[in-house]
């Protein structure tokens, strides 16, 4: 193992250069709400978020080194820093938080209020960091060498080749731009369906796609792997779950079902089924493998946990080495008891003195928890939702035996649940960009600050992003799923109330230890049984791109620029398309909406229509082709 004089970032400690400054600030923060929006509209959609550190890290080379003819490395380092709080924050917000607006339709609650969601959001991103930093010099400083942090080594090789920032940055951008324009063709003008499905006469299974570029882009992003363990979970769904249902059912009525299964075939289709039955069986199957990949991590969290615990009086905050200054133990100590104060006392969180006391213990553990795992495994690997499924059945069952029960107590275990899910996002990124500072010679403390502020700017947007999406889409709608807040609900629901189909659910749990005895990841597996088998094979799609790109026949180094080019196209693709979602939803709400809509004006067959879907999404991975293997060079 290195000891932390053995390092040498490549900006000297001894060295000061421009860092914390008002451009990186800025760009920071309109990074963080970007992101924070698209992969907010994203893992409502898909149940996954991707991690936005390196298209932020691309930008702000691009801005600072290309546009502004800054040579600032560091500054650059702030821009990612500040902006990929956003994602972090929206992933761990949309996992949760859209069950009380879910409540609400259910007339179960009042809407929740902008304020009840800032606050929530912003007290989980504020501990999440403030829990991270004194474990910096024992996870980043101490394990360099031993922890690899994948997401946040890349981030650093990014933003070292400085030379290629404005290639890269225009790759991104031109992401952006396209998807932006396949967004507003299919879900704004309506010129083509953004579904495209086929069935089979006396079958009761159904196959298709959607087409549209975010979704493909996640394919292309996770790989083949996982890509073709979410299309098995749909195919399992749509193609045996769904037939068998409909053929040994037909005549019965089936909780929660309120009519004959055969008649609600033959009104809704396969779609009706699955809305009915099949969710419950994807949500016992996600639970399932969300606890799965919790026990299989418990000999790694308790050996983190107690590492962490002995390094953590070691912070490098009274050294006088700008790249040995953390922010003060004091301040996070004070914040960290504040914060629970405010948790228990605010009239618009619904947590009690207990909930508050949870929220400390659980929100530490986790935060340990995760910035040990991202260091190992990488954010994209962090099983955020399984900690949120232990916190919350723990919680759920604390608050009603201690007779906080009925809405009250579903509303707390919901707003402890969200602080705990954000708290883990925030810690695995702040541990990310940490890493990335201590290879490039940043100030930890300046990193931190900018955290702070990326997380501020983000919980203050996140609210009007969640309004918005539900009021023109709706949350748990075919449009925005919101898989990981139905699963949330559905578990306090369970507890509380018990009124789960608890049938249909272990079908779900016995189906995910079935799928992990035989070796195969359960959480995609899951996540591809809950999720209609449309976007499953549009994800796909992606994977097999993905996929014809890594079994090209090309020197190794520049394969790895093209699948690099790929990532960072598609990194703009979701950028993009969760923009225009945003735009949208925005004109959905204003009424605007049908003014754009053309579909009835040039009222087309369906076969073409079905055609010119299929022509758009082909057009769609032309143009992610056209800025890889087929991008020219200059020499």
């Amino acid at each position: 193992m290195k000891e932390q004089n053995d390092f040498k970032p490549y900006v000297p400690a001894e060295k000061i250069t421009p860092e914390f400054t008002v451009t990186s600030i800025a760009l920071g923060i309109i990074l963080a709400v970007v992101f924070g929006a698209a992969n907010a509209y994203l893992g409502l959609r898909v149940g996954m978020t991707i991690s936005a550190s390196i298209p932020a890290a691309v930008i702000s080379m691009g801005v600072i080194r290309v546009i502004l003819k800054k040579n600032s490395i560091l500054e650059s380092n702030i821009v990612q820093t500040v902006g990929s709080a956003g994602e972090s924050l929206a992933a761990g917000a949309i996992f949760t938080l859209p069950a009380l607006f879910l409540w609400a339709a259910e007339g179960k609650m009042e809407t929740p209020g902008i304020l009840e969601i800032t606050l929530i959001a912003l007290i989980g991103g504020i501990l999440g960091i403030l829990f991270m930093v004194p474990l910096r010099n024992a996870l980043i400083v101490k394990e360099h060498g031993v922890l690899p942090y994948p997401e946040g080594t890349a981030c650093a090789e990014v933003l070292l080749a400085g030379e290629e920032g404005g290639a890269n940055a225009s790759t991104v951008f031109a992401g952006m731009g396209f998807a932006a324009v396949f967004k507003f063709i299919i879900d704004g003008l309506k010129l083509v369906p953004g579904e495209v499905s086929f069935r089979v006469k006396g079958y009761a299974g159904e196959l298709g796609t959607q087409i549209y570029p975010a979704v493909m882009s996640v394919g292309y992003i996770c790989g083949p792997r996982i890509s073709s363990y979410m299309f098995a979970g749909g195919v399992i769904s749509w193609l045996v779950f769904i037939p068998a249902i409909v053929l040994f059912g037909a005549d019965l009525t089936l909780y929660p079902g309120t009519v004959p299964i055969g008649e609600m075939f033959a009104n809704g289709g396969a779609g009706a089924i699955w809305g009915t039955y099949i969710r419950y069986i994807g949500a016992g199957a996600l639970a399932a493998g969300g606890i799965i990949s919790l026990v299989k991590s418990l000999p790694l969290i308790i050996r983190t946990f107690a590492d962490a615990m002995k390094g953590l009086g070691q912070s490098g905050s009274g050294s006088g080495l700008r790249t040995q200054q953390d922010l003060s133990f004091k301040i996070i100590l004070g914040g960290v008891g504040l914060l629970t104060i405010l948790v228990w006392l605010i009239p618009t969180i619904p947590v009690s003195l207990i909930g508050a006391i949870i929220v400390v213990i659980f929100g530490f553990f986790f935060a340990t928890v995760s910035s040990r795992m991202v260091g190992l495994v990488g954010s994209s690997n962090n099983p955020v939702s399984g900690m949120a499924i232990a916190t919350l059945l723990i919680a759920t069952i604390v608050l009603k035996a201690t007779g906080d029960g009925g809405i009250h107590g579903m509303k707390g275990a919901i707003a402890i649940g969200s602080i705990i899910c954000i708290v883990a996002a925030i810690a695995g990124d702040t541990s990310q960009d940490l890493k990335t500072g201590y290879l490039l010679g940043a100030t930890p403390k300046k990193q931190q600050i900018g955290e702070l502020i990326g997380v501020v700017a983000a919980a203050f947007a996140i609210g009007g992003v969640l309004y918005l999406l539900n009021a023109a889409l709706g949350f748990g709608s075919e449009q925005l799923g919101a898989p990981q807040a139905m699963l949330m609900k559905m578990i306090i629901e369970g507890v509380m109330d018990n009124n789960l189909p608890w049938a249909l659910v272990f079908m779900g749990v016995f189906l995910a230890v079935a799928v992990e005895i035989l070796g195969i990841p359960v959480l995609p597996f899951a996540i591809g049984v809950y999720l209609p088998v449309q976007l499953n094979a549009c994800i796909m799609v992606g994977g097999l791109v993905r996929l014809y790109f890594d079994r090209m026949k090309k020197e190794k180094k520049e394969k790895e620029q093209l699948i690099s080019d790929g990532m960072l196209y598609c990194s703009g693709m979701i950028a993009g398309e969760g923009l225009v979602g945003i735009l949208l939803a925005l004109l959905a709400v204003f009424g605007l909406d049908k003014a754009l809509n053309l579909s009835a004006k040039l009222s087309l067959p369906s076969p073409v229509l079905d055609f010119s879907s299929l022509i758009l999404f082909a057009l769609i991975i032309i143009s992610l082709l056209k800025f890889t293997i087929w991008k020219k060079v200059k020499k």
